[in-house]
C-alpha cells in the first residue's frame, strides 16, 4: 500500500512510499482510509521528534476517517464508516478504567508512537473507533480527531465554559484555536480572539466575536477595557513564550489558563506572584477521552458547528501540505484526501 513515511528528520525525509498492508489481529479492524488532516505534531515529528518514543521509518498522520475492510468477531462490519480515535490505548489500566484514555500508561498516539493515518490502510483496535452516520461529511469528520478533540477538553474540561463566561483565545487562526472559538461560542460564552492580518480580522469580526490585533494593540490592556476591568475567565493559549505574559495579565481573578502547545517556546516566566495573588490556575491538556470524543462527534453531527477546511491535498502532496501549515495566511484545517 502507499503511505507517507518519515525515513529521516527534515523535509527530505518525508515521501510517499510502499509499505506492507497492516495485519488485523482479533479485536482489531482494518480500515480503508478516506481522509486525514495535518496537525502541528506532524511538523514536530518531521523536524525533531524529541521525547517521543518511536522507530523510523514511521507512517505519519494522527487522525482520520475511513471505511471498515474487515473486523472479524467485532460489532463492526465491512463498509461501516468510522472515525479513528488518535490513541491506541490498553483499556485495562487505572486511567482507562476511569475513562481518561489520554493518560493510559501504555497509550500510543498514531503517527507518533506507532504507524499513523497517512496511508491507504490502517489497523487499529476497535475500541478506538467510532461509527459515523452513512451520510456523514467525511472531509469534515477527518479534521475532528486532534484539533477539535483537543479544543473540546480545553473548553469543557477542568474549567468548563458556559453562558456568562468570557473566553480569550490566542492565535485564533490555528486549527485548535479556531476550534476553541467555535466550541466556546457553542457553549454560550463571550469570546475574544487575537489574530492579525486584515483577512483574519474581518473573518472573525464577521463571525460575531470580539477581535484584538495583537500587532497593533496591547493585549492585556485591551482585554481589561473590553471586560470592564474583569479579565477573561478562561484563556486558551497554545502559542507559548510569545503570548504567555499577556495571557496571564488578561485573566480574571480566579481564572483559568489552558494550554496544549508551545509553538514559540516552552519556558516562559511563571509569574508566580500573579498566580497566587489572583488565585489563577494553569491546566495542561492533550486531546480528550473517548467519552469526550463521542460527545464532540454528536455535537458536530447535530450541526452545532462545522469545521472550516482551508485547503485539501492528495496523499502524494502531503509534504507540500506540511509547508502550507506554516503559512501565516492559513485559517482552519488542512485536509489530506487518501481514497
Amino acid at each position: 500500500m502507499k503511505a507517507i513515511t518519515l525515513q529521516q528528520r527534515g523535509r527530505d525525509g518525508v515521501a510517499l512510499r510502499d509499505m506492507p498492508t497492516p495485519d488485523c489481529p482479533p479485536g482489531w479492524a482494518r480500515i480503508r482510509m478516506t481522509a486525514a488532516s495535518v496537525n502541528r505534531v506532524d511538523l514536530y515529528m518531521r523536524d525533531s521528534g524529541a521525547g517521543i518514543t518511536h522507530d523510523l521509518p514511521l507512517i505519519m498522520g494522527v487522525d482520520g476517517v475511513g471505511e471498515v475492510i474487515e473486523a472479524p468477531g467485532t460489532d463492526f462490519a465491512p463498509g461501516d464508516r468510522v472515525i479513528l480515535y488518535p490513541y491506541e490505548f490498553c483499556g485495562t489500566c487505572r486511567a482507562c478504567l476511569a475513562g481518561d484514555q489520554p493518560l493510559c500508561h501504555s497509550a500510543r498516539i498514531l503517527g507518533e508512537h506507532r504507524h499513523g493515518t497517512f496511508a491507504e490502510e490502517v489497523a487499529i483496535p476497535t475500541r478506538a473507533l467510532v461509527k459515523l452516520r452513512a451520510d456523514a461529511d467525511m472531509d469534515q469528520a477527518a479534521v475532528l480527531g486532534v484539533a477539535y478533540l483537543t479544543a473540546w477538553r480545553m473548553v469543557f474540561g477542568k474549567a468548563p465554559t458556559g453562558p456568562g463566561m468570557t473566553v480569550l483565545v490566542q492565535g485564533a487562526g490555528g486549527g485548535v484555536s479556531y476550534a476553541a472559538v467555535q466550541l466556546a461560542r457553542m457553549a454560550g460564552a463571550r469570546v475574544i480572539v487575537t489574530t492579525t492580518g486584515e483577512a483574519k480580522l474581518v473573518h472573525f469580526r464577521d463571525m460575531g466575536v470580539e477581535v484584538i490585533d495583537y500587532r497593533a494593540e496591547d493585549l492585556a490592556r485591551t482585554v481589561m477595557k473590553l471586560t470592564g476591568g474583569e479579565g477573561a475567565d478562561l484563556v486558551v493559549d497554545n502559542v507559548g513564550e510569545a503570548t504567555w505574559p499577556a495571557s496571564l495579565r488578561s485573566m480574571a481573578r480566579g481564572g483559568h489558563l489552558v494550554t496544549c502547545g508551545a509553538t514559540t517556546g516552552a519556558h516562559p516566566s511563571a509569574d508566580i506572584q500573579r498566580l497566587f495573588v489572583r488565585q489563577l490556575s494553569i491546566h495542561g491538556s492533550t486531546m480528550g477521552s473517548m467519552d469526550e470524543f463521542r460527545r464532540l462527534i454528536r455535537a458536530w453531527e447535530n450541526g452545532s458547528f462545522a469545521p472550516p477546511i482551508d485547503a485539501a491535498f492528495p496523499l502524494a502532496e502531503t509534504p507540500t501540505a506540511f509547508d502550507y501549515l506554516e503559512s501565516p495566511a492559513r485559517m482552519g484545517k488542512i485536509l489530506i484526501r487518501i481514497a
